[in-house]
Protein backbone atom coordinates (compact mmCIF):
# COMPACT_ATOMS: atom_id res chain seq x y z
CA UNK A 1 0.00 0.00 0.00
CA UNK A 2 1.14 3.33 -0.68
CA UNK A 3 0.99 6.62 1.24
CA UNK A 4 1.98 10.18 1.79
CA UNK A 5 3.79 11.82 4.64
CA UNK A 6 2.22 15.14 3.67
CA UNK A 7 -0.56 14.66 1.37
CA UNK A 8 -1.71 18.12 2.20
CA UNK A 9 1.54 19.35 0.43
CA UNK A 10 -0.61 18.16 -2.98
CA UNK A 11 -2.65 21.57 -3.03
CA UNK A 12 0.79 22.78 -4.49
CA UNK A 13 0.30 21.19 -7.74
CA UNK A 14 -2.64 23.56 -9.06
CA UNK A 15 -0.52 26.74 -8.10
CA UNK A 16 1.89 27.30 -10.88
CA UNK A 17 -1.63 27.55 -13.46
CA UNK A 18 -3.44 29.23 -10.94
CA UNK A 19 -0.59 32.22 -10.89
CA UNK A 20 -0.32 32.19 -14.82
CA UNK A 21 -4.19 32.47 -14.58
CA UNK A 22 -4.23 35.10 -12.23
CA UNK A 23 -1.32 37.22 -12.32
CA UNK A 24 -0.48 39.59 -15.47
CA UNK A 25 1.77 38.46 -18.70
CA UNK A 26 5.59 39.07 -17.98
CA UNK A 27 6.07 41.83 -19.98
CA UNK A 28 10.27 42.53 -21.24
CA UNK A 29 11.12 45.32 -22.61
CA UNK A 30 13.32 46.45 -25.41
CA UNK A 31 15.42 48.52 -26.49
CA UNK A 32 14.92 50.11 -30.11
CA UNK A 33 16.63 52.57 -32.58
CA UNK A 34 15.89 56.44 -31.63
CA UNK A 35 15.40 58.78 -35.02
CA UNK A 36 15.47 62.32 -34.41
CA UNK A 37 12.34 62.49 -36.47
CA UNK A 38 10.00 59.95 -34.62
CA UNK A 39 8.25 61.92 -32.74
CA UNK A 40 6.83 64.29 -36.22
CA UNK A 41 6.31 60.98 -38.02
CA UNK A 42 4.07 59.75 -35.05
CA UNK A 43 2.37 63.50 -35.27
CA UNK A 44 1.34 62.74 -39.02
CA UNK A 45 -0.04 59.64 -38.56
CA UNK A 46 -2.01 60.75 -35.37
CA UNK A 47 -0.59 58.19 -32.85
CA UNK A 48 0.70 58.56 -29.24
CA UNK A 49 4.13 56.56 -28.94
CA UNK A 50 4.30 54.80 -25.35
CA UNK A 51 6.11 52.38 -23.74
CA UNK A 52 6.54 49.17 -25.70
CA UNK A 53 7.48 45.47 -24.50
CA UNK A 54 7.49 41.76 -25.56
CA UNK A 55 5.03 39.22 -24.06
CA UNK A 56 7.31 36.27 -24.03
CA UNK A 57 5.28 32.86 -26.52
CA UNK A 58 5.60 29.66 -24.84
CA UNK A 59 4.57 27.15 -26.84
CA UNK A 60 1.66 24.72 -24.68
CA UNK A 61 3.41 21.20 -24.87
CA UNK A 62 6.28 23.30 -23.06
CA UNK A 63 4.06 24.40 -20.33
CA UNK A 64 2.47 21.25 -19.83
CA UNK A 65 5.99 19.94 -19.67
CA UNK A 66 7.24 22.37 -17.10
CA UNK A 67 3.76 21.49 -14.77
CA UNK A 68 4.74 18.08 -15.23
CA UNK A 69 8.15 18.68 -13.61
CA UNK A 70 7.06 20.75 -10.73
CA UNK A 71 4.10 17.99 -9.65
CA UNK A 72 6.65 15.40 -9.75
CA UNK A 73 8.84 17.78 -7.37
CA UNK A 74 5.43 18.17 -5.32
CA UNK A 75 4.88 14.75 -5.00
CA UNK A 76 8.46 14.11 -3.97
CA UNK A 77 8.46 16.52 -1.24
CA UNK A 78 4.80 14.85 -0.28
CA UNK A 79 7.47 11.93 0.91
CA UNK A 80 5.39 8.96 -0.59
CA UNK A 81 5.89 5.51 1.01
CA UNK A 82 5.33 2.18 1.11
CA UNK A 83 3.15 0.42 4.24
CA UNK A 84 4.32 -3.49 4.02
CA UNK A 85 2.22 -5.68 5.73
CA UNK A 86 1.13 -5.52 9.25
CA UNK A 87 3.44 -6.89 11.78
CA UNK A 88 1.86 -8.17 15.08
CA UNK A 89 3.69 -9.33 18.21
CA UNK A 90 2.33 -10.45 21.50
CA UNK A 91 2.80 -8.29 24.40
CA UNK A 92 2.88 -9.84 27.45
CA UNK A 93 0.35 -9.36 29.86
CA UNK A 94 1.34 -11.48 33.20
CA UNK A 95 5.01 -12.02 34.38
CA UNK A 96 5.52 -15.67 35.55
CA UNK A 97 8.99 -16.56 38.11
CA UNK A 98 8.98 -20.54 38.49
CA UNK A 99 10.48 -21.06 41.82
CA UNK A 100 11.55 -24.73 41.88
CA UNK A 101 13.70 -26.84 45.04
CA UNK A 102 16.98 -28.48 44.02
CA UNK A 103 17.44 -29.97 47.48
CA UNK A 104 19.07 -33.07 47.83
CA UNK A 105 15.64 -34.57 48.90
CA UNK A 106 14.48 -33.92 45.19
CA UNK A 107 16.06 -37.05 44.57
CA UNK A 108 13.80 -39.00 46.20
CA UNK A 109 12.04 -41.90 43.69
CA UNK A 110 8.68 -41.35 44.26
CA UNK A 111 7.06 -40.23 41.66
CA UNK A 112 6.32 -42.04 38.11
CA UNK A 113 6.75 -40.01 34.76
CA UNK A 114 4.43 -40.68 31.79
CA UNK A 115 5.61 -44.12 31.08
CA UNK A 116 4.80 -45.54 34.38
CA UNK A 117 8.54 -45.35 35.12
CA UNK A 118 9.78 -44.45 38.88
CA UNK A 119 11.60 -41.46 38.88
CA UNK A 120 12.98 -39.03 41.27
CA UNK A 121 11.19 -35.65 42.35
CA UNK A 122 12.69 -33.20 40.42
CA UNK A 123 12.62 -35.27 36.86
CA UNK A 124 8.68 -35.35 37.31
CA UNK A 125 8.32 -32.23 37.95
CA UNK A 126 10.62 -30.58 35.45
CA UNK A 127 8.15 -32.96 32.94
CA UNK A 128 5.27 -31.32 34.25
CA UNK A 129 6.64 -27.45 34.05
CA UNK A 130 7.75 -28.31 30.47
CA UNK A 131 4.30 -29.49 29.48
CA UNK A 132 2.87 -25.86 31.75
CA UNK A 133 5.56 -23.32 29.62
CA UNK A 134 4.34 -24.63 26.23
CA UNK A 135 0.78 -23.26 27.14
CA UNK A 136 2.66 -19.84 28.63
CA UNK A 137 2.01 -17.75 25.15
CA UNK A 138 1.22 -14.19 25.99
CA UNK A 139 3.39 -14.40 29.43
CA UNK A 140 6.71 -13.34 30.40
CA UNK A 141 8.32 -16.11 32.36
CA UNK A 142 11.73 -16.59 34.73
CA UNK A 143 13.17 -19.59 36.56
CA UNK A 144 14.80 -19.29 40.01
CA UNK A 145 16.32 -23.04 41.39
CA UNK A 146 17.45 -22.73 44.99
CA UNK A 147 18.98 -25.10 47.10
CA UNK A 148 21.75 -23.32 49.63
CA UNK A 149 21.30 -20.03 47.92
CA UNK A 150 19.18 -18.89 45.49
CA UNK A 151 20.29 -18.23 41.79
CA UNK A 152 18.40 -17.01 38.97
CA UNK A 153 18.08 -19.57 36.04
CA UNK A 154 16.13 -17.90 33.53
CA UNK A 155 15.42 -14.17 33.83
CA UNK A 156 11.85 -12.59 32.35
CA UNK A 157 11.71 -13.54 28.99
CA UNK A 158 9.06 -14.76 26.06
CA UNK A 159 11.50 -17.16 24.63
CA UNK A 160 9.83 -19.90 26.03
CA UNK A 161 11.56 -22.81 24.22
CA UNK A 162 15.04 -20.87 26.02
CA UNK A 163 13.17 -21.38 29.32
CA UNK A 164 12.56 -25.21 28.49
CA UNK A 165 16.16 -25.44 27.74
CA UNK A 166 17.39 -24.12 31.01
CA UNK A 167 14.81 -26.04 33.27
CA UNK A 168 16.14 -29.50 31.54
CA UNK A 169 19.78 -28.25 32.44
CA UNK A 170 18.71 -28.45 36.81
CA UNK A 171 19.91 -30.95 38.62
CA UNK A 172 19.56 -32.07 42.20
CA UNK A 173 21.77 -30.78 44.34
CA UNK A 174 23.69 -28.19 41.75
CA UNK A 175 22.15 -25.14 43.98
CA UNK A 176 23.39 -26.75 47.23
CA UNK A 177 21.75 -29.80 49.86
CA UNK A 178 19.57 -27.45 51.65
CA UNK A 179 16.81 -25.41 50.98
CA UNK A 180 16.48 -21.85 51.10
CA UNK A 181 12.79 -21.00 50.35
CA UNK A 182 12.93 -17.45 51.98
CA UNK A 183 15.65 -16.35 49.74
CA UNK A 184 13.77 -17.54 46.68
CA UNK A 185 10.95 -15.37 46.91
CA UNK A 186 13.30 -12.52 47.98
CA UNK A 187 15.27 -12.78 44.46
CA UNK A 188 12.11 -13.34 42.78
CA UNK A 189 10.71 -10.10 44.59
CA UNK A 190 13.67 -7.95 43.38
CA UNK A 191 13.43 -9.78 39.70
CA UNK A 192 9.75 -8.40 39.58
CA UNK A 193 10.94 -4.56 40.22
CA UNK A 194 11.98 -3.91 36.45
CA UNK A 195 8.12 -5.42 35.62
CA UNK A 196 5.51 -3.05 34.13
CA UNK A 197 2.85 -4.92 34.25
CA UNK A 198 -0.21 -5.69 36.51
CA UNK A 199 0.08 -9.15 37.21
CA UNK A 200 2.93 -10.51 38.75
CA UNK A 201 2.78 -14.46 39.80
CA UNK A 202 5.13 -16.58 41.50
CA UNK A 203 5.16 -20.40 41.46
CA UNK A 204 6.79 -22.12 44.00
CA UNK A 205 7.94 -25.65 44.34
CA UNK A 206 9.43 -27.42 47.14
CA UNK A 207 9.44 -30.93 49.33
CA UNK A 208 11.03 -29.59 52.44
CA UNK A 209 11.11 -26.74 54.98
CA UNK A 210 13.31 -23.62 54.92
CA UNK A 211 16.51 -24.87 56.14
CA UNK A 212 19.17 -21.80 54.92
CA UNK A 213 17.15 -18.94 54.02
CA UNK A 214 18.49 -15.43 55.70
CA UNK A 215 14.82 -13.90 55.00
CA UNK A 216 12.76 -16.51 56.72
CA UNK A 217 9.69 -17.32 54.04
CA UNK A 218 6.93 -15.24 56.05
CA UNK A 219 8.60 -12.29 56.42
CA UNK A 220 9.28 -12.45 52.54
CA UNK A 221 5.97 -13.40 51.73
CA UNK A 222 4.93 -9.93 53.27
CA UNK A 223 7.14 -8.21 51.20
CA UNK A 224 5.77 -9.56 47.93
CA UNK A 225 2.46 -8.98 48.98
CA UNK A 226 3.51 -5.47 49.49
CA UNK A 227 5.02 -5.27 45.94
CA UNK A 228 1.31 -6.89 44.79
CA UNK A 229 3.08 -10.43 44.18
CA UNK A 230 0.97 -13.19 44.35
CA UNK A 231 2.97 -16.78 45.61
CA UNK A 232 1.23 -20.06 44.58
CA UNK A 233 3.10 -23.01 46.34
CA UNK A 234 3.41 -26.59 45.70
CA UNK A 235 4.53 -29.14 48.03
CA UNK A 236 5.67 -32.20 47.14
CA UNK A 237 7.24 -33.92 50.28
CA UNK A 238 5.93 -35.98 53.12
CA UNK A 239 4.36 -34.29 55.24
CA UNK A 240 5.00 -36.96 58.06
CA UNK A 241 8.95 -37.22 57.41
CA UNK A 242 11.13 -35.96 60.35
CA UNK A 243 14.33 -33.60 59.89
CA UNK A 244 15.22 -31.32 57.34
CA UNK A 245 13.07 -32.88 54.90
CA UNK A 246 9.77 -32.74 56.59
CA UNK A 247 7.32 -30.84 54.81
CA UNK A 248 6.20 -27.62 56.79
CA UNK A 249 2.94 -27.24 55.22
CA UNK A 250 1.99 -24.96 57.78
CA UNK A 251 4.59 -22.38 56.88
CA UNK A 252 4.03 -22.96 52.74
CA UNK A 253 0.26 -22.26 53.63
CA UNK A 254 0.80 -18.84 55.47
CA UNK A 255 3.31 -18.16 52.65
CA UNK A 256 0.38 -18.70 49.58
CA UNK A 257 -2.59 -17.31 52.22
CA UNK A 258 -0.33 -14.06 52.99
CA UNK A 259 -0.23 -13.61 49.09
CA UNK A 260 -3.75 -14.01 48.01
CA UNK A 261 -2.53 -17.53 46.80
CA UNK A 262 -2.82 -20.62 47.06
CA UNK A 263 -1.48 -23.82 48.34
CA UNK A 264 -1.47 -27.44 46.79
CA UNK A 265 -0.12 -30.76 47.70
CA UNK A 266 0.94 -33.38 45.17
CA UNK A 267 1.84 -37.26 46.03
CA UNK A 268 2.39 -38.21 42.95
CA UNK A 269 2.54 -36.85 39.25
CA UNK A 270 -0.73 -36.95 38.17
CA UNK A 271 -1.80 -34.59 41.29
CA UNK A 272 1.07 -32.90 40.25
CA UNK A 273 -0.72 -32.21 36.32
CA UNK A 274 -3.77 -31.64 38.10
CA UNK A 275 -2.52 -28.75 40.28
CA UNK A 276 -0.59 -27.13 36.85
CA UNK A 277 -3.90 -27.60 35.19
CA UNK A 278 -5.56 -25.61 37.91
CA UNK A 279 -3.33 -23.11 38.28
CA UNK A 280 -3.94 -22.18 34.30
CA UNK A 281 -7.73 -21.97 35.43
CA UNK A 282 -7.31 -19.78 38.26
CA UNK A 283 -4.89 -17.50 36.60
CA UNK A 284 -6.33 -16.57 33.28
CA UNK A 285 -5.09 -13.74 31.08
CA UNK A 286 -5.70 -11.48 28.48
CA UNK A 287 -3.60 -11.35 25.40
CA UNK A 288 -2.79 -8.36 24.22
CA UNK A 289 -1.64 -7.74 20.66
CA UNK A 290 0.75 -4.80 19.31
CA UNK A 291 1.30 -4.09 15.54
CA UNK A 292 3.13 -1.76 13.07
CA UNK A 293 3.49 -1.51 9.56
CA UNK A 294 7.20 -0.97 8.40
CA UNK A 295 7.40 1.85 6.16
CA UNK A 296 10.11 2.29 3.33
CA UNK A 297 10.72 5.70 1.73
CA UNK A 298 10.18 6.28 -1.64
CA UNK A 299 10.73 10.33 -2.37
CA UNK A 300 14.19 9.84 -3.61
CA UNK A 301 12.51 8.22 -7.03
CA UNK A 302 10.19 11.16 -8.13
CA UNK A 303 13.12 13.52 -6.91
CA UNK A 304 15.74 11.49 -9.20
CA UNK A 305 12.50 11.53 -11.77
CA UNK A 306 12.70 15.27 -11.27
CA UNK A 307 16.04 15.96 -11.73
CA UNK A 308 16.81 13.97 -14.93
CA UNK A 309 13.52 15.59 -16.68
CA UNK A 310 15.31 18.78 -15.78
CA UNK A 311 18.34 18.34 -17.10
CA UNK A 312 16.68 16.77 -20.21
CA UNK A 313 15.10 19.94 -20.45
CA UNK A 314 17.85 22.16 -20.40
CA UNK A 315 19.78 20.09 -22.40
CA UNK A 316 16.89 20.29 -25.40
CA UNK A 317 16.82 23.91 -24.86
CA UNK A 318 20.80 24.30 -25.75
CA UNK A 319 20.39 22.12 -28.65
CA UNK A 320 17.47 24.19 -29.90
CA UNK A 321 19.52 27.50 -29.44
CA UNK A 322 22.00 25.93 -31.01
CA UNK A 323 20.66 24.68 -34.25
CA UNK A 324 19.00 28.17 -34.13
CA UNK A 325 22.36 30.10 -34.58
CA UNK A 326 24.03 27.88 -36.79
CA UNK A 327 20.81 28.59 -38.84
CA UNK A 328 20.86 32.11 -38.71
CA UNK A 329 24.91 32.04 -40.11
CA UNK A 330 24.01 30.15 -42.89
CA UNK A 331 21.28 31.30 -43.30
Amino acid sequence: MFTLSYPWLLLLVVVPPLLRHLLPAYREPHQALGVPWFQRMADLLGQKPSKGAVVAQVKTLELLFLWLLWAILVVGIARPQYLEPPISRVVPTRDLMLLVDLSGSMETKDFTNTKGETVDRLNAVKEVLDDFLTRREGDRVGLIVFGNAAFTQVPFTQDLEASRILLQETAVRMAGPRTAFGDAIGLGITLFEQSEVEERVMIALTDGNDTGSRVPPAEAAEIARDNGITIHVIGVGDPTAIGEEKLDETALQNVASTTAGRYFHAADRDQLQEIYTELDRIDTRDVETASYRPRIDLFHWPLALFVGLGLLYHIGLLLMRAIKRRRAVHG
